[in-house]
């Protein structure tokens, strides 16, 4: 069955973003977390935490195009320092201090990166390597706090400013 991207889905997964403890909504489109290839939209809303991660394995690298929005980026070095901090929205426009926004961001695999919604209602689709595996202890950031730690709010706050 063919299922249509379009603005009542966004609105529909933005809805279940805001209406979840976590700020945040998947709609996944591949069957089973199992499978090879993972697409998926990713509701997220402001104020919703994502702790700073990687993915260590080779294929595990992320693409994101943000179909809704404006979504926050920051990536990081091994010692929790920010690399490069940038803004990605549905529209490509000025913003950033090195050219135009862009609408998508390709991340490599092992690198330390957030993302976070710099606006309600943003929605971004994410296409991945399967099969699901829940992050390792050397995927998840020391440096930072976890979700649900009382110091994260401080933390996305910072982070957010670098993108003002």
């Amino acid at each position: 069955m063919i299922r249509l991207i379009d603005a009542a889905l966004l609105d529909e997964v933005t809805a279940e973003a805001r209406a979840g403890p976590r700020g945040r909504k998947n709609r996944n489109f591949h069957a089973a977390d199992s499978q090879p290839a993972h697409r998926l939209l990713n509701a997220i809303e402001p104020g919703s935490y994502v702790a700073p991660h990687r993915h260590r394995h080779p294929d595990k690298g992320e693409t994101m195009l943000v179909l809704h929005g404006t979504l926050g980026l920051v990536t990081f070095d091994d010692t929790g320092a920010v690399v490069n901090a940038v803004k990605v929205s549905h529209g490509v426009t000025g913003g950033n201090p090195r050219g135009s926004t862009p609408i998508g961001v390709d991340i490599p695999h092992d690198t330390w990166h957030t993302v976070f919604a710099l606006e309600s209602g943003t929605v971004f689709f994410e296409a991945k390597a399967g099969p699901y595996v829940p992050l390792a202890a050397d995927e998840k950031a020391s440096w930072a706090p976890a979700e649900g730690d009382p110091a994260a709010a401080a933390c996305l706050a910072r982070w957010v400013r670098l993108l003002d």
